[in-house]
């Protein structure tokens, strides 16, 4: 039977997967382009790049963001460029209709570029790292072996995430069928890409402690 920790753990994560936030905004804007099953591929890189930090952050990169204002500035200014980046990607994909627009991603975006694009996202966001470094520690029994506690969270943490994704997948390519005129998928895209814009200008704002 699961421990009360760990399901302490699992409650906490649900709320931090469900919360809208970058990787949530990238789920949204695929699956509206090139339906649910293409975004697992990009949900995939996501829940890839966390394991990535959760690993990293075993070793100490968290303390070294938090002690290093330098690196933690470059770090953070990756990330917002990132987020930004995509952002001004939506606004300038608004000339076509809803349906050219998907075919064309379609042809133009490979499963390597789509993976590679939520990998890239989860690996340039900080605060992904200085969450991670400050969730595990608080549902780590010290007095058991650490790395199968840290395997299991890590592991945990990563389904949810992608099951988290998904539910957004889903719900983006549902609502994609409500898109009955140009004019309703321009104003989607470029509501998502404020919101990456926005997300980008609030990262600078993080502080590393």
């Amino acid at each position: 039977m699961p421990s009360p920790l760990f399901m302490l753990f699992c409650a906490t994560s649900l709320f931090a997967v469900f919360t809208p936030g970058p990787a949530v905004m990238l789920a949204l804007q695929n699956s509206t382009q090139y339906g649910w099953r293409r975004t697992a591929l990009s949900s995939l890189g996501n829940v890839s790049g966390l394991l990535l930090l959760s690993s990293a952050s075993a070793i100490g990169l968290g303390a070294v963001l938090r002690s290093s204002v330098t690196m933690f500035f470059l770090l953070k200014l990756v990330g917002a460029g990132y987020l930004i980046y995509l952002g001004v990607r939506q606004w300038r994909a608004t000339g076509a209709t809803a349906g050219t627009q998907r075919v064309l991603a379609g042809e133009h975006r490979s499963r390597s570029s789509l993976y590679r694009e939520g990998l890239l996202l989860a690996l340039t966001n900080p605060k992904a790292i200085l969450f991670i470094t400050a969730l595990f520690p608080q549902f780590i029994v010290h007095e058991q072996p650490l790395w199968p506690q840290f395997a299991l969270l890590t592991l945990t943490f990563m389904a949810l995430s992608f099951c988290s994704l998904m539910s957004y997948a889903v719900a983006g390519h549902l609502a994609r069928n409500g898109f009955v005129s140009a004019l309703q998928s321009r104003t989607f895209r470029r509501g998502t890409g404020s919101l990456f814009i926005f997300m980008g200008i609030g990262l600078l704002g993080l502080k590393s402690r």
